[in-house]
């Protein structure tokens, strides 16, 4: 009966082993849509797109960064999960990210900054969410004080904030 056992694991495994390497399943939102991520992504949960309401986002590891910023005074805690977590979820690949705010805001990120510098994917401000008018619901957040080249325009304007959209390019 052993033997037996041992030839059907060894013909079932085949069968087995795909599942342990295969692309995480995206949940499907329960509430609003707060986030789609479109283009050059293999793990999707809504047409083409990987879509995300707020419970999904605060599933994910998260994460503070506490900095000045040019827009708000003194120091402001930033909470959500990093990007390159919510990038890895849906299978990101590609050199760049273009963002795009509620008011139509768009700026064009580089896929390497999410990584090198821990961007964070900001869903609470001061521990609190952040509502439309406040910046909110979404706002991607650098770092600033931890390093002087983050204190310039050229992140600043990476910062969007109001974010709805992310084109992995």
């Amino acid at each position: 009966m052993q033997k037996l056992h041992r030839i059907l694991l060894i013909f079932a495994l085949p069968l087995i082993a795909p599942c342990a390497h295969a692309d995480p399943i995206l949940d499907q939102p329960t509430g609003k849509v707060v986030l789609t991520i479109r283009g050059q992504i293999s793990n999707k949960n809504r047409d083409n797109d990987a879509v995300f309401d707020m419970a999904m986002l605060s599933k994910l590891p998260q994460h503070t960064i506490a900095t000045h910023t040019p827009w708000l005074p003194g120091i402001s805690k930033f909470t959500g999960p990093y990007l390159q977590d919510v990038l890895a979820l849906v299978g990101a690949r590609g050199k760049s990210l273009k963002a795009i705010a509620l008011n139509d805001y768009k700026t064009d990120i580089p896929l390497e900054d999410v990584t090198r510098f821990n961007v964070v994917l900001a869903r609470l401000l001061n521990d609190k969410p952040m509502p439309v008018r406040d910046k909110g619901p979404l706002f991607i957040v650098y770092p600033y004080d931890s390093q002087a080249a983050l204190r310039s325009e050229i992140y600043y304007n990476r910062s969007a904030w109001q974010l709805k959209t992310l084109q992995v390019e």
